[in-house]
């Protein structure tokens, strides 16, 4: 069964930075995207960034310039390098990956335990 695991979160000063990292527990067949979502207590789960296979990105417009989203498609991993933090991008991130475990599998997505970011004003 695939499990993604997540490292990297913690706490950090405004304006600090942090970078977290998601890898698959096995080889995947095929990965068409991966992710970085975030909940913060109380408020919806919300995208925070995306990148494709073929490397095509998406952000949230609130982590613009802030954030970069980076992928090892080898290593069925995904990045997330978090600069200049806010305290409104304190919340659980969650790690996902939309793909198949076999040729013959279908196409779906998996999700990450969340690993929790704390940013202090």
């Amino acid at each position: 069964q695939v499990q993604l695991v997540e490292s990297g979160g913690g706490l950090v000063q405004a304006g600090g930075s942090l970078g977290l990292s998601c890898a698959a527990s096995v080889r995947m067949s095929s990965i068409n995207a991966m992710g970085w979502y975030r909940q913060a207590p109380g408020k919806q789960r919300e995208l925070v960034a995306t990148v494709t296979t073929g490397g095509s990105t998406n952000y949230a417009d609130s982590v613009k310039g802030r954030f970069t989203i980076s992928r090892d498609n080898t290593k069925n991993t995904v990045y997330l390098q978090m600069n200049s933090l806010k305290p409104e991008d304190t919340a659980v991130y969650y790690c996902n990956v939309v793909g198949r475990l076999t040729k013959l599998s279908i196409n779906r997505d998996y999700w990450g335990q969340g690993t929790q970011v704390t940013v202090s004003s």
